[in-house]
């Protein structure tokens, strides 16, 4: 039975003519499939379905997606993310977050433009809707110390990059953020610590800097510190107050995607 897929002339190129071919004739393509996007069911034979490639420096792995959500395309990723990023974004159940970290908390993650050391810096702000309880605790909220406890830096001010959070990375896709991983347990495969419902659309200055970079800031406050800001300056303004009284986290996380 035949596939409603899209192969790119890009997927098409790494994967070969036959192998393509025999997907876009439904030998090696599922019927079903959970997308590797929105991470909700498909069906290559109903609807329209694209291939995505997510290639390491040794490993490739190939996906679907709903047309509407992402188009077929090749997606570089760091070959030692590669298996946690896909076993993410393809809601895996056996990934499981490390201990003490907060993956059961609703987070709300914006991104904007951070002006560090005379440079924009592409961000990332995660804020939960409600306080984070430590793991067997009934009451407090122990988001910060949760995370300062996984090695993100209380900042004081917004003057230089915090330091690289080895295992943690940022995956982008196609200009849209899909993940924040972090390293799994005992320093395992990694895993999501925030995963989109729907990939998050980022600003081609965002993603111009983060690619430029190959990094993203990624801070952190407890809720109701930060709050919805329309504007880039008034999100500084309050990033700054945050980090005055206290409660502000950072890291710096390497880009993975593009």
């Amino acid at each position: 039975m035949s596939r409603m897929l899209d192969v790119s002339d890009d997927v098409r190129a790494e994967i070969g003519d036959e192998e393509a071919d025999r997907l876009l004739a439904g030998e090696n393509a599922p019927g079903n499939y959970d997308c590797t996007s929105c991470r909700t069911p498909g069906d290559s034979g109903k609807e329209a379905t694209s291939t995505v490639l997510f290639v390491g420096d040794e490993t490739a792995v190939l996906a679907f997606a709903h047309a509407t959500c992402i188009p077929s395309q090749v997606v570089p990723v760091a070959e030692e993310q590669l298996q946690g990023a896909v076993r993410s974004i393809t809601a895996s159940q056996d990934g499981s977050a490390g201990d003490g970290s907060p993956e059961q908390a609703v987070l709300g993650v914006t991104s904007g433009l951070v002006l560090i050391e005379g440079e924009l810096q592409p961000a990332l702000v995660v804020e939960p809707t409600s306080a984070v309880a430590r793991p067997g605790a009934d009451a407090g909220d122990e988001f910060l110390p949760l995370l300062i406890e996984q090695g993100f830096q209380p900042v004081a001010d917004l003057k230089a990059m915090p330091a690289s959070l080895p295992g943690w990375s940022v995956l982008l896709a196609a200009g849209q953020l899909h993940a924040v991983l972090q390293p799994g347990a005992a320093g395992g495969t990694p895993v999501a610590w925030w995963q989109a419902h729907r990939p998050l659309q980022v600003t081609d200055s965002w993603r111009s800097a983060a690619n430029k970079s190959q990094k993203v800031l990624v801070l952190a406050a407890p809720v109701g510190s930060i709050g919805q800001q329309p504007r880039e300056d008034l999100l500084r303004s309050a990033l700054d107050k945050a980090a005055a009284e206290g409660q502000l986290v950072a890291a710096t996380l390497p880009l993975a995607g593009t």
